[in-house]
């Protein structure tokens, strides 16, 4: 009885803490439905706009230069993309075989691309003069093109922004950060934050996707308390019910708190996880190795890297989230054009086997230098040959599984017949087939075949 009384009042006494954890109630059913358009589309455009494009070196170039406000302020002095055409940008997006898109409202730098009640540091105080996100926003929108805003959590402008360690005035000891922060006041800026972001989901209209990005726990870093982050996210759930949030606002452990994690800048080996499950996420890529505009930066990924990405990423349950970072100008920078033009090339006659798709049944193994992904309505595998066989393709264990097979860029037919050749060993272990492949690589940069599999 005493111990029942104990264990009653433990309850009681911890209840508080277990609320705390909820940010709200969702099951899981109406979790998936409110991700299944994302789900579905998995390919966006990333882009990363701001005054730091003038600078043509780099998004952090503020921080890896540590220039002063005071310099800095020559590239909000002389933004004026006079070239800045959405429409463009989303014609490309759409033309690319991309389905969603984000665009920085603010990054780190501070500087806002809309017109915001809370700050002067905004498009609209530029010679631009206009807010551009509105019109990037009803361009996009035209295309048919869902919409989402990054939102960055750090500030390098903000005059009661504590300075920290990833900040272009960071210092190394406590006492320097004490003294350098003396007349700074995060609560003044967590009420800027949640203001803006409340303006960025209330003046657009219906927003699919919030990005926040990011959270530093740790020594001289901020977390949850430091942004406000419960009850920020408490406010977006309230404001865009159906928006889908990532996870950069240090509430991994907050049911409610986010929505899809987000591997930067790398291949995941495998379908990341939670408390053992696994989780909606999408890998967010640069075409080089910048995010915003970098004019002398070489290192572009040419375009099998980039569709290998995109396969790979489907094949393992994820979304690929590919980053333009525009000129000074308003313009795409035109080796991303070039980029976009290709992947759109493949994109047009192979996203049946991206759009839908996700990670293959284990009962399928994967042949060498292949990538396989799979569509669980159509119940169609698809086989991304990453290097093209000589004519007889071995599956093996597809025996009893596959009622057709054919090339997915024009649905010609590949015979499942023996091996072909000389010399051959014709017997194939039991439960394998082989597909006899004409000897040219068709003309495209990675094939794809389709394989309708038996119900």
């Amino acid at each position: 009885m005493k111990k029942s009384i104990l264990l009653l009042l433990m309850v009681l006494l911890y209840q508080p803490i277990f609320a705390q954890k909820k940010i709200w109630d969702e099951t899981e059913a109406e979790k998936t439905k409110r991700l299944e358009w994302w789900t579905n589309d998995r390919f966006g455009m990333f882009i990363h706009w701001g005054t730091y494009a003038l600078a043509g070196r780099h998004e952090w170039v503020k921080k890896n230069e540590r220039i002063p406000d005071s310099e800095y302020q020559k590239y909000f002095d002389n933004f004026n993309p006079d070239l800045y055409n959405p429409t463009e940008w989303a014609k490309m997006a759409k033309a690319a075989g991309m389905k969603y898109a984000v665009i920085t409202s603010k990054h780190h730098e501070g500087f806002t691309l809309f017109d915001s009640k809370f700050t002067d540091y905004k498009v609209t105080n530029t010679p631009y003069g206009k807010d551009a996100l509105k019109e990037w926003v009803d361009a996009f929108r035209a295309e048919g093109l869902k919409i989402g805003f990054y939102y960055s959590l750090i500030d390098w402008h903000h005059p009661k922004y504590t300075i920290d360690r990833v900040h272009p005035q960071s210092v190394t000891t406590k006492e320097e950060y004490d003294a350098i922060n003396k007349d700074r006041d995060m609560s003044v800026y967590r009420e800027y934050l949640k203001n803006q972001v409340r303006e960025i989901l209330t003046n657009y209209g219906k927003i699919d996707i919030l990005w926040l990005d990011f959270s530093f726990p740790g020594e001289f870093g901020k977390g949850r308390d430091d942004w406000g982050s419960v009850e920020l996210m408490k406010m977006v759930r309230k404001l865009q019910p159906e928006i889908l949030v990532n996870d950069r606002a240090d509430l991994k452990d907050y049911a409610g708190g986010w929505d899809f994690t987000t591997p930067e800048q790398f291949k995941v080996p495998f379908w990341p996880t939670y408390e053992g499950k696994k989780i909606p996420w999408e890998t967010c890529q640069t075409f080089s190795g910048s995010w915003g505009y970098y004019r002398d930066e070489y290192t572009w990924k040419d375009t099998k890297q980039l569709l290998v990405l995109l396969i790979e990423s489907v094949s393992k349950g994820g979304n690929l989230l590919l980053n333009v970072g525009p000129t000074g100008r308003g313009t795409i920078d035109y080796r991303a054009q070039n980029a976009l033009a290709d992947m759109g090339d493949w994109m047009k006659v192979n996203n049946r086997s991206v759009y839908g798709c996700t990670q293959a049944p284990e009962t399928f193994a994967v042949p060498d230098n292949c990538i396989l992904t799979y569509n669980p309505k159509t119940n169609r595998l698809y086989i991304h040959l990453l290097d093209y066989p000589l004519q007889n393709f071995t599956l093996p264990g597809y025996k009893g599984k596959v009622k057709y097979a054919q090339f997915l860029h024009d649905a010609s037919e590949i015979k499942i017949s023996a091996p072909r050749g000389h010399w051959v060993e014709q017997n194939l272990a039991e439960n394998d087939i082989n597909l006899s492949l004409p000897v040219n690589k068709p003309p495209v940069e990675i094939p794809v075949i389709e394989l309708i599999l038996e119900d």
